[in-house]
């Protein structure tokens, strides 16, 4: 989903491995406050800035840009204002924290187009809304029992233990998904992945093919519906996403995916069950946290938070109905939440140690897209 502020026009290019990344004004028409940043970079900000205000695509750009990314550059109130609140919000950081990002759209509206500015009595006096786990954060002077390794030795012991884990090297899936991008239609999907670090996701939507490649290195996402017909993800939030993803597809070397770990959070629950946490760092500087069931010791939950120019975009991954593969469990349902949407994915089969093309794992094709116009979302 593209939401907020500006449009876009054809690419001129796309970067590639050890090329510059396509930057938002080589790709987007009427940029003025957000040049400099790249592509991926500049739709997350575009998400963040959604959340934040409770809007989609067209509260912003208007009725004009639903199915015509020309559209999209037009001109409206709600995007000159846009782009004033983020210099406003930049010279208050500026001049008060010392340009450390303490302000953001989302301290103001909390996903409301007009920011409240008399209190609630009702909030006041009501019963408090019930924690958000995804916000705990590590209480000083906190015990550290278990430690990091601790956790993440009986995540990987409860998985099937070390030699198992050693003995999965490829897996081919197939099953459905469901998104925004597909109206809330289940569609095929198919996964293919190769330990170390390779994984590849195909989601057959009703207007062509959408796909997210990653071969160890580089980071592709391929689609109908996206405004570069193939884009190589910057390094960073997005890409340091991906190869996450692809990391925990064969968890055995967590402990190298991911650096700087930190534990010591408050106790915290999913759906009612206590889970523990622990926090790690992608080579990127991503920051992580993972979620683990205490009772089971598998991984519940993932997210990772994305840094963007005008504040922190955080990405969920729920996990779930592990089954066994090779006596490996296996998450076969997921479910990914972020400031652009809500996927859900179902296994239906997973077939291990299989043959893979390497080709599946290489930049993908531009996506054909069907002849389907987008919805309003």
């Amino acid at each position: 989903m593209v939401c907020l502020l500006l449009g876009v026009a054809s690419a001129h290019g796309q970067a590639g491995s050890g090329q510059k990344p396509l930057l938002a004004e080589d790709v987007f028409k009427n940029v003025q406050v957000l040049k400099g940043i790249p592509v991926n970079q500049f739709m997350d900000t575009m998400g963040f800035l959604s959340a934040s205000l409770g809007y989609n695509c067209t509260n912003c750009h208007g009725d004009a840009s639903l199915g015509n990314w020309a559209g999209y550059a037009d001109d409206t109130p709600i995007k000159r204002t846009a782009r004033r609140m983020i210099l406003m919000v930049n010279t208050i950081n500026q001049s008060n924290f010392g340009g450390t990002r303490r302000v953001t759209c989302y301290s103001c509206h909390r996903g409301a187009g007009d920011p409240k500015a008399v209190p609630s009595l009702a909030e006041q006096y009501g019963a408090p809304p019930p924690e958000d786990p995804n916000e705990v954060e590590i209480v000083r002077q906190a015990a550290t029992t278990p430690s990091a390794d601790q956790v993440l030795d009986r995540y990987l012991q409860a998985l099937g233990g070390a030699q198992r884990l050693a003995g999965l090297t490829s897996f081919i899936g197939k099953g459905t998904y469901e998104g925004f991008d597909t109206y809330h239609a289940k569609v095929p999907m198919e996964i293919f992945g190769q330990a170390p670090f390779r994984r590849t996701i195909i989601v057959h939507t009703q207007n062509g093919d959408s796909t997210t490649a990653f071969d160890g290195r580089t980071a592709w996402i391929a689609g109908p519906d996206r405004p570069v017909p193939v884009l190589a993800l910057a390094a960073g939030g997005d890409s340091d996403g991906v190869k996450l993803d692809a990391d925990l597809s064969f968890p055995a070397g967590i402990r190298q995916a991911l650096g700087q770990w930190r534990t010591g959070f408050p106790a915290a629950t999913i759906d009612d069950r206590d889970v523990q946490v622990i926090q790690g760092a992608s080579a990127g500087g991503t920051r992580v946290k993972l979620f683990f069931d205490k009772q089971s010791g598998l991984l519940s939950r993932q997210v990772r938070y994305t840094d963007t120019v005008v504040g922190i975009v955080p990405t969920e991954i729920d996990y779930s109905d592990y089954r066994d593969v090779l006596g490996v469990k296996v998450p076969f349902h997921w479910v990914v939440t972020w400031t652009d949407g809500q996927a859900t994915i179902q296994l239906s089969e997973l077939q291990p140690n299989a043959a893979i093309d390497p080709a599946k794992f290489a930049r993908p094709a531009p996506a054909v897209a069907a002849p389907a116009k987008p919805p309003a979302r």
